[in-house]
């Protein structure tokens, strides 16, 4: 070997691994913001929140009391839920380096809570919620004269 090889080994070896090439882009997997999807938006969400729902809660033999079959009436539930498909979708997307599996099971465990809270009461059918409302709640003028304060100065 020639000194110049000698010297392109060695460098080569400390230069360590190959560092991965990852796209700079996200996995391409956003978030659902319910609040402002369209109509023709929600009906696709929905459809493939469905089919995600029904996937995992056999997938992962999870029980009623954490996913009841009315989760798609409780808006805690939609929420949580969605997040999980989301994170599940780029956890084992193609660009994930290879921690996001574990890390699906990690933020599952920590969603389990959450999910039984969420659905709790619906574990023999649909328990009626009454959904918490602020029609009339605030003194519009109060609210005004807050707002004028605390932005003040």
């Amino acid at each position: 070997m020639t000194p110049e090889e000698i010297e392109a080994m060695v460098a080569a070896q400390l230069a360590g691994p190959p560092i991965l090439d990852h796209p700079a882009e996200p996995t391409g997997v956003p978030p659902i913001d319910w609040r402002h999807l369209s109509p023709a938006d929600a009906r696709a969400a929905w459809t493939s929140l469905r089919e995600w729902v029904e996937w995992f809660t056999v997938r992962y033999d999870l029980p009623i009391s954490l996913v009841p079959p009315c989760w798609w009436k409780h808006g805690e539930l939609v929420e949580e839920l969605s997040a999980l498909h989301i994170l599940h979708q780029a956890s084992f997307d193609s660009n994930d380096t290879g921690f996001g599996p574990i890390g699906w099971h990690e933020r599952l465990a920590q969603a389990k809570g959450r999910l039984q809270r969420a659905g709790s009461g619906c574990t023999s059918g649909h328990d009626e919620l009454k959904p918490r409302s602020w029609a009339g709640a605030t003194d519009e003028a109060e609210w005004d004269a807050w707002i004028d304060q605390s932005h003040a100065s």
